[in-house]
């Protein structure tokens, strides 16, 4: 399919299609898949000595299928994951599920996985600013640094307040929950912008 601009043909890139023009069974079949996709990157995974929390590659699946997948095809495929995991396939790291793993120090970033997809597919979707290099970068740094970070990080000062049985401090908390893990995220969050502007059309599609 093509879009015109003054006149002019551009090719759409096709994979960003799944979301407006497959039928709902391709939809549903290309949301598990990414699923799926997303079981796999969280397997490489990186434990520190100082902190519950690993170091996967779960959040560039999660970002990119929020984009290819769009405003409500890449939410659910993010639940997928997590609402299938929780109820026990083995696809969460170290090829694990069960319910434990939401009320575990993770279980805030699962959820913030499924609130980024539904922000950042939506944001896509509806505002074509953001398919440039630019505005992608700004907009999967804020999904991945303010909403995975903001909900993790809830959890996480949850968590081990009720396992310590007193609170932790800030910058401990940033110590276990954040700071370890920027540089991985920024290699994944450039990763994803690279991948997704090459893969969006720059007019609406509506």
């Amino acid at each position: 399919m093509e879009i015109n601009l003054d006149g002019h043909a551009l090719p759409r890139p096709k994979i960003f299609e799944w979301s407006h023009e497959l039928n709902t069974v391709q939809k549903l079949a290309f949301s598990i898949l990414f699923a799926g996709f997303i079981g796999l990157l969280a397997q490489a995974r990186f434990y520190l000595p100082f902190t519950p929390v690993p170091i996967t590659g779960q959040t560039f699946g999660i970002l990119l299928g929020a984009v290819l997948l769009g405003k409500t095809w890449g939410g659910i495929s993010a639940g997928m994951y997590v609402g299938a995991g929780a109820a026990g396939v083995p696809w969460f790291t170290g090829w694990a599920g069960g319910l434990g793993h939401l009320t575990g120090a993770t279980g805030g970033y699962l959820l913030g996985f499924i609130v980024a997809s539904l922000f950042v597919g939506y944001i896509v979707d509806e505002y074509k600013l953001s398919r440039n290099f630019t505005g992608m970068l700004a907009l999967l740094s804020l999904a991945n640094f303010g909403i995975i970070y903001g909900t993790g990080l809830t959890h996480l000062y949850i968590w081990t307040s009720a396992l310590g049985g007193s609170s932790i401090g800030f910058m401990e908390l940033l110590m276990i929950g954040v700071i370890p893990f920027i540089a991985g995220d920024l290699v994944k969050i450039l990763v994803s912008t690279s991948v997704a502007n090459l893969l969006t059309p720059k007019l609406n599609i509506k």
